[in-house]
């Protein structure tokens, strides 16, 4: 059951959500956004419910209602150095300074909040249960998936346009084959294990990861 936020326009609250924590490749990205009371969006949930066509919708109907939003990031450097929780909420404090105007109310999908200058509250499953974190949830999933695909148009044979990261089948065969490339996060098991290949090829003696392409902003 979705639950209501504060829409009192004197008193804004902004949600935050993120995507990609689980994939083996690119950046956790997140969104903040704050929704207009009177400007509904009809069908906000979290957006891995959501079929891609869907939720492209949802995403061109709420950048265009909405008060404000942001979009922040932690690059896969960034998660192997810092470890994917800590990048995670490294990517919505950013998510939060990018808006014009930083509110103080947060609501955060999740557990933990992020380091904001701001009355914040985690809320586990909060993509499901309160809209502005599943508008939120919807931004932070559409921006990542279109970065994603940016990736693939350069290297197809990681196949991101399919997976967008995430540990498939095929993603991981298409690491045993080819090696990871700089997109990749090295500190995760799968990456390692297909480093470890790669090192000991015989083929290829010495190689390392090939750069990826720069991800290709939405229009």
């Amino acid at each position: 059951m979705l639950v209501k936020e504060n829409t009192n326009p004197l008193d804004p609250v902004a949600g935050i959500d993120e995507a990609g924590r689980g994939s083996l490749a690119g950046p956790v990205i997140a969104a903040a956004v704050v929704l207009h009371p009177n400007r509904d969006i009809d069908g906000l949930r979290d957006s891995k419910k959501l079929n891609p066509d869907r939720r492209k919708r949802l995403y061109e109907e709420i950048t265009s209602k909405a008060v404000y939003w942001g979009i922040g990031r932690a690059s896969a450097g960034e998660i192997d150095e810092l470890n994917i929780h800590h990048a995670t909420l490294l990517a919505m404090t950013r998510a939060w300074e990018a808006m014009p105007i930083r509110v103080g109310k947060v609501l955060g999908d999740g557990l933990y909040c992020p380091e904001v200058a701001a009355s914040c509250k985690a809320v586990v499953k909060g993509d499901q249960t309160v809209p502005v974190i599943s508008a939120a949830s919807i931004l932070a999933k559409v921006t990542r998936d279109e970065e994603m695909l940016g990736y693939h148009a350069t290297y197809p044979e990681y196949g991101f346009d399919q997976h967008k990261g995430y540990p498939t089948a095929g993603h991981l065969a298409a690491l045993h084959d080819h090696g990871p490339c700089d997109l990749h996060r090295k500190s995760y098991r799968p990456v390692r294990y297909a480093r470890q290949i790669e090192s000991g090829d015989s083929k290829r003696p010495g190689a390392s990861p090939r750069p990826c392409a720069k991800p290709v902003p939405i229009p």
